[in-house]
């Protein structure tokens, strides 16, 4: 047992005296109870310590520490300082065990509002890691193994319950000692000490009925009966019942005041079993919360399973529904499950707050204690400075006998070696000091470590949930899209429902939603690069097709961000120096984070492209001078550059001018070319990554004249017509039933297809997939554009095989590219799932349909020289 008689400070306006008082641990409720004696059955009032701090100033006097709770300070004085150190370490760890042991229990979230700081620390935890259950969360035991501060030997003389029959310290008269804020309770132990005699004996003839004990004015009535029960146990065990508790308690203290206080062995013994009876109730506690756990676990994975079969059957269900009025069952069904989805975002973002407010409490306590511990460490400088400067003074009076006769005598020297004997114990009391300073510092850091790693675990769960919400939303917007087109087929009241619920959606705004709400990772309107990220379409049935793809792209980068893009962040963090090899390949056809694009575009360009000093400034000179003959058609090309990017949009953006000049700056640069249809948007995304106006110039050099064969560019565009030849013959053997459906209606894909190769999927893509095809094509060549081409329709191949009508294929294939926001599953299709071809073969098959081309060309002008002649002679 923890107790024993302590000194306690009383202050009663400007006088302060000590009282002396017994304390005793109360370790159901953490709360340290005084008394006057240790034979009294009330409490004069309790400490609760589930969250106070402890001090000890060495300037107050020896043995004097101070327990500080919210409310107020207890100043407290023990009779040396091994028993101050004995008690502050005891209450120290049993303060943190009953945290500990508190945190296993899970309470609401609307009880920590009022809790104390460590119970409700202890508490959040807790209770978080009950809701995510697939975390398991131990608090470490109290005692660690750095050895902070060295475990006092437990002082007999003062601390137990040997020190109960020790007469109790006066330093006092008996008048002081006595508490007048609690007369009520005074009154009761003072009779029950003068009529004890006479219970044993079976006298009831007193005045005052102890049957009950009134509350203190001060106190709860809960925590009165708490005192009352650690009371009572001190003295001998636990009352059973509430009107023989007095009488029990009294005849067993007299017969140990009659036989003695009982022998070593038998209190060993009881300490011993009691010990271990305590250690058993502890192990069942930790075995039962943990098949709790498991449990609750189980009915997780059981609730998991039931609702993907509920969903599975609900799926079914909608497929074979017969009428329109049970499927439009199944989609209010749908909507309750959304709602019901919101609520939990909700509920978890007020939990983060909680949490976030508890860090902010945590991160100002221990800046206080870091504070307080460099003022000790100030102090302590200061102090060792002056024995310094005394032992000076010594060393240099010593050296000098005559002077040390004349000037010191013997009282003086003695003086100053009992002032550093005193310096020396300060110094030694401030380093026991700090010790159980940075004890305390310690435990609060490995508190605040838990706590952000139950954050981050917390943040990652609303990721998930936030992703399935996105696809509920996107599931939800195609089922009414679907209804949309069966509209004219529903009665009345169902297509003006139809209607409504299809108003309601094209009314959300994604960025009014994060703002409004809790979102992790929201989706503004405009991407890094000032691409929209929702297009604005005019037609109605697109218009929903926005919000779909708004919400896909949401949803696929709140599952890939953790996952897929941290990882690869970090590859390309530890990538110091590029250089050619299998692994750079990897990480480009992936795709470069944003911060690292610029850089590493400029290394691809300056590889097979090396810029000349000056050339572009010279040729800006040129255009100035002289006006070339493309520079009307460039000027008609501008403002129907990038509509989609609010960086050209608009006349006076500030990029157009900059794309101007680059393009006129081209244009001089090859008179061959001069200028082609399709060379601004190429030019434009340029701009977009490089910023610079003659990186952009010298990044569009490289793609034409480099990474695209000859003639692409030219008048004839001859060889992009043979790239669409090309890609038919490849579209056959790796799409074959897709070619034959195209066949069958008469599609002629190239139509589709020419302005994919012309400018590299620009205008094609969502920003975020058209950068990643461009990383890899800037490293590899034309071959990425037949990849991702193939790729592109493997992966809407099932969609058009369902449409049977060539004007529907048309107008699908018009912006069914628009709709891949999975640009992961388009990569993996282009570069694992399509058989490889090398460049050496893509050579061949441009060759020769190049010869049949050209042998094309040249029968038309043959046929048209044939016709004019024969016009001429006729005319």
């Amino acid at each position: 047992k923890l107790c024993g008689y302590l000194n306690k400070l009383g202050i009663k306006g400007p006088i302060k005296t000590w009282k002396s008082r017994w304390f005793f641990y109360d370790e159901n409720k953490c709360r340290l109870l005084y008394y006057r004696t240790a034979q009294d059955i009330n409490p004069l009032g309790s400490i609760d310590l589930s969250s106070a701090s402890f001090d000890c100033k060495m300037e107050n006097g020896e043995g004097v520490f101070e327990i500080r709770t919210p409310s107020r300070a207890f100043t407290l004085k023990a009779i040396s300082r091994q028993a101050m150190m004995y008690w502050l370490q005891q209450l120290q760890m049993r303060r943190w065990e009953f945290c500990n042991t508190q945190s296993r229990f899970p309470v609401g979230s609307s009880q920590l509002v009022n809790e104390p700081l460590a119970g409700r620390t202890s508490r959040i935890l807790s209770c978080s890691f009950a809701f995510v259950s697939y975390f398991v969360f131990t608090f470490v035991d109290v005692v660690d193994s750095e050895d902070f501060l060295p475990l006092v030997k437990t002082p007999t003389e003062a601390v137990g319950l040997k020190a109960a029959s020790l007469p109790a310290p006066q330093t006092s008269t008996a008048l002081q000692n006595i508490s007048l804020k609690h007369p009520w309770t005074e009154i009761q132990n003072t009779v029950y000490n003068i009529c004890g005699s006479k219970q044993l004996w079976g006298n009831n003839g007193n005045v005052f009925s102890f049957d009950e004990f009134q509350e203190h004015p001060e106190n709860v009535v809960e925590e009165q009966e708490a005192e009352v029960e650690a009371g009572c146990a001190v003295k001998e065990g636990t009352l059973e019942d509430g009107r023989m508790g007095p009488r029990l308690n009294w005849i067993r203290k007299a017969r140990w005041m009659n036989s003695g206080f009982p022998g070593s062995e038998e209190l060993s013994r009881e300490k011993n079993s009691v010990e271990k009876v305590s250690v058993l109730q502890q192990q069942i506690l930790t075995l039962t919360e943990e098949v709790k756990s498991q449990k609750e676990l189980v009915k997780l994975l059981h609730k998991t399973l039931e609702a993907a079969q509920q969903e599975k059957r609900v799926s079914s269900m909608y497929l074979t529904a017969a009428e329109d009025k049970d499927r439009l069952e199944l989609v209010r069904h749908k909507v309750r499950q959304i709602a019901d989805l919101t609520s939990r975002l909700e509920a978890l973002e007020q939990e983060k707050k909680e949490l976030e407010q508890i860090l902010t409490l945590r991160d100002s306590h221990i800046q206080e204690l870091k504070e307080h511990v460099q003022l000790l460490m100030e102090k302590n400088h200061a102090k060792q400075e002056v024995i310094m400067t005394l032992t000076e003074q010594m060393a240099r009076e010593f050296s000098d006998p005559l002077q040390e006769a004349n000037t010191i005598t013997v009282e003086t020297l003695y003086k100053q070696q009992e002032e550093i004997e005193h310096l020396k114990d300060d110094i030694d009391a401030y380093k026991t000091q700090n010790q159980f300073l940075n004890s305390e510092i310690h435990q609060v850091t490995r508190l605040w470590t838990s706590v952000a790693e139950n954050e981050k675990a917390l943040l990652m769960k609303c990721a998930c949930l936030q992703a399935r919400n996105c696809q509920m939303e996107s599931k939800y917007l195609t089922v009414l899209r679907k209804l949309q087109e069966a509209v004219p087929g529903l009665p009345n009241s169902h297509a003006e429902l139809v209607k409504n619920l299809i108003q309601e959606a094209l009314q959300w705004d994604v960025k009014e939603e994060a703002e409004e709400g809790f979102n992790l990772n929201p989706v503004s309107e405009y991407d890094e690069y000032g691409f929209m990220t929702v297009p604005e379409y005019e037609i109605e049935d697109w218009k929903l097709l926005a919000k779909i793809q708004a919400l896909e792209i949401k949803s696929n980068k709140l599952r890939s961000q953790e996952i897929v893009e941290k990882p690869l962040r970090d590859r390309w963090n530890s990538i110091a120096e590029l250089n050619p090899s299998g692994e750079l390949k990897s990480l480009i056809r992936s795709g470069i984070p944003v911060e690292h694009r610029q850089r590493v575009w400029r290394w691809m360009v300056s590889r097979h492209c090396s810029p000349v000093p000056g050339h572009y400034h010279r040729l800006l000179e040129q255009s100035r001078s002289t006006e070339h003959p493309a520079c009307r058609q460039i000027e008609l090309d501008l403002p129907r550059t990038l509509t989609n990017n609010k960086h050209f949009s608009s006349p006076t953006s500030q990029l157009i001018p900059k794309l101007r000049r680059v393009l006129l700056a081209f244009s001089w640069h090859n008179p061959a070319i001069g200028y082609c249809q399709g060379l601004n948007r190429l030019a434009a995304v340029a701009l977009l990554v490089l910023e610079d106006e003659e990186s952009a110039f010298w990044c569009l050099v490289y793609i034409v004249e480099n990474l695209m064969p000859a003639d692409y560019y030219s008048d004839t565009l001859i060889t992009s017509q043979v790239d669409q030849r090309v890609f038919k013959d490849f579209l056959s053997e790796k799409l074959p039933r897709l070619m034959a459906h195209f066949e069958q209606y008469r599609i002629d894909v190239s139509l589709i297809t020419f302005n994919w190769f012309l400018v590299a999927f620009v205008d094609s893509l969502v920003s975020d997939i058209l950068l990643r095809v461009w990383d890899a094509f800037l490293y590899e060549g034309t071959k990425v554009i037949f990849r991702y081409a193939l790729a592109i329709f493997k992966y809407n191949e099932e969609e058009i095989l369902r449409i049977h009508d060539s004007v529907e294929i048309y107008q699908y294939l018009r912006f069914f590219t628009r709709m891949i926001t999975d640009g992961r599953k388009l990569m993996n299709i282009a570069f694992n799932d399509l058989n490889p071809f090398p460049m050496k073969l893509l050579r061949n098959r441009r060759s020769m349909h190049r010869e049949e081309l050209e042998a094309e060309l040249c029968e038309l002008e043959q046929i048209k020289a044939a016709y004019v002649k024969e016009r001429a002679e006729q005319g």
